[in-house]
């Protein structure tokens, strides 16, 4: 962790919100004068797409069917530590971009599912921002947690989070609902034990939570949207925060525990202006001071 060149990791899978998320935090950095520069966990993935296809079915053949973009091996993450540690020790590092689609190709004249060159980072910002699925990993051989300075998990629970997957590929990549299901199936040991456990490391949970019958996300018609859902606000250390002034400015919001806040789904980017803005502030001002 660094006062100069501060560090905030968001944590969560693309269904759970985190691109919601990061346009909250860019309104935060636009607003507030904050130059940050970005990096997207898809960029430390291991393989391209041909790669990662061609590993899967390797393993697959091998009696290993657990492998997924979850696992810690198929990603970088020494070499996610190692960029997180040398923007935080002199504010330079380098990324790259993953290339997901068509528009994306066109932008960066790279084809889909495959990576642009390595880049530095622009060396006059203020703060780093990484918005992927391992920002808060620590195990036998990284501890990226450490360096960041403020943590923010994103997660729906699980039974949403499936829906929306479900909904998602079969829109966007033609899939049917069992193949998605055997997607899901693979994923859920790298779930379980590289994912979960990160949440434990954040400090700040947003989950969002329907509140209309998910029993049975396979044969759902429907996304739960932010009007039939709350969102779970969990905070790893309360002190200092102003409970009563978030109930008071978030209509229809309360506290469930002592160190957790309920809200509407709807009011889901104002509670994280409310909360998030001043620590940003706090950030950059130390950061300055340093």
């Amino acid at each position: 962790m660094s006062k100069k060149h501060p560090i905030i990791s968001v944590t969560g899978s693309s269904g759970a919100g985190t691109s919601t998320v990061k346009h909250t935090f860019d309104q935060i950095f636009r607003r507030e004068g904050v130059k940050a520069v970005s990096i997207e966990g898809d960029a430390f993935h291991r393989f391209n797409r041909a790669d990662m296809k061609a590993e899967l079915e390797r393993r697959y053949a091998a009696g290993d069917a657990t492998f997924s973009h979850f696992s810690y091996e198929a990603n970088e993450l020494q070499e996610l530590e190692r960029v997180l540690r040398e923007y935080g020790d002199t504010g330079r590092g380098r990324t790259r971009t993953y290339v997901h689609d068509d528009a994306e190709a066109a932008r960066t004249g790279v084809a889909p599912g495959n990576f642009t060159e390595w880049r530095d980072l622009d060396p006059d910002s203020h703060l780093l921002f990484y918005e992927g699925l391992h920002g808060a990993v620590v195990n036998s051989e990284v501890n990226i947690a450490g360096l960041a300075d403020l943590k923010i998990g994103v997660v729906p629970v699980i039974n949403l989070e499936w829906i929306q997957k479900i909904h998602r590929d079969r829109a966007t990549r033609g899939y049917t609902t069992e193949a998605v299901t055997d997607v899901i199936l693979r994923r859920m040991h790298a779930y379980v034990h590289c994912i979960v456990p990160q949440f434990s490391q954040t400090d700040i949970n947003f989950q969002r939570v329907p509140v209309v019958d998910t029993s049975n996300p396979f044969i759902a018609r429907w996304i739960p949207t932010a009007d039939e859902s709350v969102v779970v606000i969990r905070f790893r250390n309360p002190r200092g925060i102003d409970f009563p002034y978030l109930t008071s400015m978030i209509h229809g919001s309360w506290m469930s525990r002592a160190n957790s806040i309920v809200v509407p789904g709807n009011k889901l980017d104002l509670a994280m202006q409310l909360i998030l803005t001043p620590l940003i502030e706090r950030l950059v001002r130390e950061s300055k001071v340093a």
